[in-house]
């Protein structure tokens, strides 16, 4: 799939992070990003007291969204590489007690300007995604299904979209983390954290549901570290975390060249950030999983426009 430029509007206090997208929708091989902030520091308000690190504040971030119960979501995918910068969007509604979500993604328009690619419906699942208007030669009335727990990104960045509840059990692997200070979001007073975080040690925290695309991550990654910037509100719950991945590019198999550009990274080395917003909790979100009759079995070609 080839894309083309597509400006997107970002908050002023969002820095937009660069990437990179290959494959279909996102079939990548991945590598992470190391290093970020320094030792905790202790969190004396809300969502957190004077006896809790930040680090603890955020290992707990994924177990809080589960007892909140519901919201909707908009996530973002950003890239950029050659001068272009380009993103997928999402929007819908995620219900963390059952582990279901539903989106609806926006993708970019292709290299020759033409009309964006149909949207795509993703079902969120344990395990699963199931994608609607997939890919050329699926039937429209028709899904795809992926288990996420055999992509070697665990289905990170893959599907266009982060899982938002995978997104936080991501923070269950927080090594590093500290205080930025508190802003507003969405009229709320949110503490912004940032830190890394390890995949693998995600994985082994994480609950049962998660697990599985964790674990997958954790062995597709050729590092395990992973830059995030995360806000939380009064109550602790996560209402916006951005994940930041490198994408290691291999043609025809072929590892990339091990010089360095003067950014730092090696030849096919791409940045990815992914983006996850939750907002007005509680708000209904039913997910219907398909039907075994209703899942696609053929070869799927390229997205259709």
């Amino acid at each position: 799939m080839v894309f083309q430029q597509r400006g997107l509007g970002v908050r002023r206090r969002v820095r937009v992070v660069a990437g990179a997208v290959s494959g279909g929708l996102l079939a990548v091989s991945l590598a992470t990003v190391s290093g970020c902030s320094t030792e905790t520091a202790a969190d004396e308000r809300p969502g957190g007291t004077a006896r809790e690190s930040a680090v603890t504040v955020l290992h707990r971030a994924a177990d809080v969204l589960v007892k909140s119960g519901s919201s909707r979501v908009r996530t973002t995918m950003e890239t950029a590489t050659g001068g272009t910068r380009l993103s997928i969007r999402g929007a819908g509604a995620y219900d963390f007690e059952k582990r279901l979500g539903r989106l609806r993604l926006l993708l970019p328009r292709d290299a020759m300007g033409a009309a964006e690619h149909a949207p795509i419906t993703e079902l969120l699942a344990s395990g699963a995604l199931f994608m609607r208007n997939r890919g050329a030669g699926v039937p429209r009335d028709k899904w795809v299904r992926v288990d996420t727990t055999d992509i070697p990104d665990g289905n990170l960045v893959t599907g266009g979209a982060t899982d938002p509840l995978t997104a936080a059990e991501l923070l269950r692997g927080v090594r590093e983390a500290s205080l930025v200070g508190e802003e507003g979001l969405g009229g709320d007073l949110v503490r912004h954290y940032r830190g890394t975080t390890d995949i693998g040690r995600a994985a082994r925290a994480a609950s049962e549901g998660a697990r599985g695309s964790l674990v997958a991550a954790a062995r597709g990654f050729d590092e395990g570290t992973v830059r995030f910037d995360a806000y939380l509100d009064g109550l602790g719950r996560l209402r916006e975390v951005r994940h930041r991945f490198t994408v290691t590019s291999r043609a025809d198999g072929q590892e990339a060249a091990e010089r360095p550009d003067a950014a730092g990274r090696r030849r096919g080395e791409l940045g990815v950030a992914s983006t996850t917003e939750l907002y007005d909790f509680g708000a209904p979100a039913e997910v219907e999983l398909p039907k075994p009759t209703d899942i696609y079995t053929g070869k799927v070609g390229s997205p259709q426009k």
